[in-house]
């Protein structure tokens, strides 16, 4: 899956898996060392995360049923929680750094695509 920022003209991700159901949502990224440049986890009907056992910082952006980031969190640590967003819709967890070098912001319209 892609991830591409459409505001900025960006691909934020080129190599997106989706978490959509309980089981997928749970499991996330655990078990993992680290999310490579271009990697990402799409988590669907998502309003909230945590990094409870990871092993690495990740950035986090929020994005409602349009596909509009309604929250960014970069450099999210292990053992974390982010608090409930409403009107999110679901959230990309990203390598840390992403969302600085692809200038993604507040309001900027994202798209994933198969």
């Amino acid at each position: 899956m892609l991830v591409r920022n459409i505001t900025r003209g960006t691909d934020v991700a080129d190599r997106a898996c989706l978490a959509d159901d309980f089981r997928s949502r749970l499991i996330g990224l655990l078990g993992r060392s680290s999310l490579e440049p271009g990697e990402a986890l799409v988590l669907e009907s998502c309003r909230s995360i945590h990094t409870a056992f990871m092993r690495f910082t990740i950035d986090a952006v929020y994005i409602d049923r349009r596909g509009e980031v309604v929250k960014l969190v970069a450099a999210l640590k292990p053992f974390r929680v982010s608090g409930v967003l409403r009107g999110a819709a679901s959230v990309i967890e990203l390598p840390s750094g992403t969302i600085a070098r692809t200038n993604t912001a507040l309001g900027d319209q994202l798209s994933i695509e198969s």
